[in-house]
């Protein structure tokens, strides 16, 4: 009895150190997951890490590279007319058509800040022609503002016969009023039409 017991406790001893030596050994992932020519030897990703690859924007997560890309599509489209990433004040159909109205006329607008140097110039010049040339200005700048509100009017007929009774004019009379006073060179966005074209 007392030899089998000695066996046994000799036994379990034994089979205890081997347990312990085989989990303290470390695991060579090659050896249990060996490399084999033509597999592509990588886990195959799951399909949820595929889809957030494709989601990602292609600026990153940095968002003044984002501020960036922005601007220059905008600048873009205040020089080549894209409504996709022109701001709002220059978006939709109604502001790209009243745009090529002004553009293609001449306004008295266009010749007051022109007109308003040339007096400053001569106001120090010439200060005895200073006050001619004040009184030439605001007589220029009230013609000028008849001008725009008739053309105004004018215009506003024709958007409602483009498109429709029912279209929002909110802003727009402001919007071509401004237009009409800036130099040709200056508008942006730039004009899309030639002086003199016909705008239907």
């Amino acid at each position: 009895m007392l030899g089998r017991r000695k066996t046994e406790k000799s036994g379990s001893t034994g089979a205890t150190a081997a347990g312990r030596a085989r989990t303290a050994a470390p695991v060579d992932a090659d050896a249990a997951h060996p490399r084999r020519e033509g597999a592509k030897n990588r886990p195959t990703p799951k399909r949820r890490e595929q889809e957030a690859k494709r989601r990602k924007p292609l600026v990153g997560n940095d968002p003044k590279a984002s501020r960036r890309a922005e601007a220059e599509r905008r600048r873009e489209a205040m020089l080549t007319g894209d409504d996709r990433h022109l701001p709002e004040r220059d978006k939709g159909p109604v502001r790209r058509y009243v745009r090529d109205v002004v553009d293609a006329r001449w306004s008295l607008g266009e010749l007051v800040l022109p007109l308003m140097i040339l007096v400053l110039l001569f106001s120090v010049i010439a200060r005895g022609w200073a006050t001619y040339g004040y009184l030439l200005t605001y007589g220029l700048l009230v013609v000028a503002i008849i001008d725009a509100i008739v053309l105004w009017f004018r215009t506003k007929r024709r958007i409602l016969t483009r498109f429709g009774p029912d279209t929002p004019l909110r802003g727009v009379a402001l919007y071509l009023v401004t237009r009409t006073f800036q130099l040709r060179r200056l508008r942006m966005p730039r004009p899309m039409v030639e002086r003199g074209a016909a705008v239907d």
